[in-house]
């Protein structure tokens, strides 16, 4: 890390992607204990994240008793590698296993309320299916410290960096609409804001 100048290292967890391919890691025995050392030998923070399929509660709350800094849900409603796998499958059985889980994993605002529940002191990342400022908004009331982004930011790089600024300029526009109509001056009165309209 210090020869990149890291300031944080983040992990992901990939257990239903490794579990569809056929090249997959399946030999997870012993990545908890392993993660746990990784953790309490850096001495930079640690974020652990899902890669689509959520972050129960109880896993949160091991994460952060191993010491780990922030936990992004990354829950499902974005990426879903059970359905990417089975696009990318070449035999028919591959393909039928891996779709079987297209609608597989914990939904984000499901995963975010739980986790932040449970673990009302960790940095919470608030991502899967993020697709705008209202969505940025909702995971924000419901317990992410931070909102992630990709497919959105992703398909505007294609275009131009230009359409990448034009992207968050938009979502920002959108969260402040969002916190005028429930009346939050800023994102910690968001925070408390009603959860439906009366």
């Amino acid at each position: 890390m210090e020869m990149i100048g890291a300031d944080a290292l983040i992990v992901h967890l990939n257990p239903l992607q490794e579990a569809c391919q056929p090249e997959g890691d399946r030999d997870w025995w012993g990545v908890a204990a392993a993660l746990e050392a990784l953790i309490r030998s850096l001495n930079a923070p640690v974020v652990v994240k899902e890669t689509g399929a959520g972050i129960s509660a109880p896993t949160a709350r091991r994460l952060i008793g191993m010491g780990a800094a922030v936990i992004d849900v990354a829950g499902a409603g974005g990426a879903n590698w059970g359905l990417i796998e089975g696009q990318r499958a070449t035999s028919p059985a591959d393909k039928a296993h891996a779709l079987a889980f297209a609608d597989w994993g914990i939904p984000t605002a499901r995963a975010i309320a739980d986790v932040r529940a449970a673990c009302p002191e960790a940095t919470l990342i608030g991502s899967g299916g993020i697709r705008d400022g209202v969505d940025a908004a909702k995971a924000i009331r419901l317990g992410a410290d931070i909102v992630g982004q990709a497919a959105g930011v992703l398909e505007a790089a294609t275009r131009s960096s230009d359409a990448v600024v034009e992207h968050f300029d938009l979502a920002i526009r959108q969260l402040r609409t969002t916190c005028f109509c429930t009346g939050s001056a800023n994102l910690q009165d968001l925070r408390h804001a009603a959860l439906q309209s009366p």
